[in-house]
């Protein structure tokens, strides 16, 4: 467990150092009215303390992708770990954090109207026509991923499609309801439980005496795929993804003070690339190696592993928990 651990201290190290240099360069304003003050409409401009933001943020961006992505990237070995910390540092953290600051200076604003208040209208309606569809994709896995897996914990009667119209009634009442009635007192718990779920499948692994493979650089993909560019496709939440820049603004308009930026943009990033190492890492090491992973990600699915993997290291009650 030497490897995880030492990718673990270079993301932690990272927040502290590279983190800073970046908060420095941007120059946060402590004394500036934030637009959860300057706009504060009880719907979506709400004040919340940086701790409840920070879970939220987290939530909101390491759903299944840090997950799922993480298994599939996995696929490739140890390897993994290097996309996992370095794009999570220099890419992933960069692009929240600015995304979210970027918002926190131009009134809330979202990621398409940011974008043309630098580039212009034809880059801000670009960007509204790829958000649109990115946010379709998002969803669509965000909705039947958990709907599976939740059909696999209950009984036969609420299968996939009842799970699947709980899920986007879940979601549509997060939607269309203040920020802080249903996300800002739900999330903080569920964020707070993907934390201490994530270090309990460490724990797990410990305990069992679970190996990770020794780090290499080759390719130990059973099929051979190429890891440029599959990999770095592969593992996109848990080290950067555009779609986070969709959910950055949501926290910028509840922030009540631009100096918790770096906290909450910067640290989330940071904490979902530690959760995407924890589940490369246990795949990895509950299979086996490579060979053993891609058999069971063929056989049960991404969602099938994570339930093995939950089950087997937790029990049942935590199993449910983490998953």
């Amino acid at each position: 467990m030497s490897l995880f651990f030492l990718a673990t201290a270079i993301l932690i190290v990272g927040y502290f150092t590279y983190g800073v240099l970046m908060d420095r360069l941007f120059q946060p304003d402590p004394n500036r009215v934030t637009p959860a003050f300057a706009q504060t409409d009880g719907v979506d401009f709400v004040p919340m303390s940086w701790p409840k933001i920070f879970l939220i943020q987290l939530l909101n961006i390491a759903g299944l992708g840090p997950i799922f992505g993480a298994l599939a990237g996995a696929l490739w070995g140890p390897v993994a770990f290097l996309w996992i910390v370095f794009g999570c540092l220099l890419g992933g953290g960069i692009h929240d954090y600015f995304s979210g600051m970027l918002s926190i200076r131009n009134r809330g604003a979202s990621v398409s109207e940011i974008t043309g208040f630098y580039l212009g209208p034809t880059m801000k309606n670009l960007m509204r026509v790829f958000s649109v569809i990115l946010l379709v994709l998002v969803g669509t896995i965000f909705v039947t991923g958990p709907a599976k897996l939740l059909a696999s914990l209950t009984p036969a009667a609420l299968d996939f499609n009842f799970w699947l119209v709980a899920v986007f009634f879940y979601y549509f009442l997060a939607t269309m309801l203040p920020i802080d009635q249903l996300i800002g007192r739900i999330y903080p718990i569920f964020g707070l439980i993907l934390i201490i779920m994530a270090v309990g499948i460490v724990g797990g692994l410990m305990a069992q005496g679970y190996q990770i493979p020794e780090f290499t650089l080759a390719n130990l993909h059973p099929k051979g795929l190429p890891i440029w560019p599959l990999m770095f496709i592969s593992i996109a939440c848990g080290s950067i993804s555009g779609f986070h820049a969709t959910q950055s603004p949501m926290m910028a308009r509840c922030l009540k003070n631009e100096r918790y930026g770096r906290r909450v943009f910067y640290g989330a990033m940071v904490a979902e690339g530690i959760i995407a190492l924890i589940w490369a890492a246990a795949g990895m090491a509950f299979y086996h190696g490579t060979p053993g992973l891609a058999a069971a990600m063929q056989e049960a699915g991404p969602g099938g592993v994570v339930n093995n993997v939950s089950i087997s290291l937790l029990g049942r009650v935590g199993g449910i928990l983490a998953i």
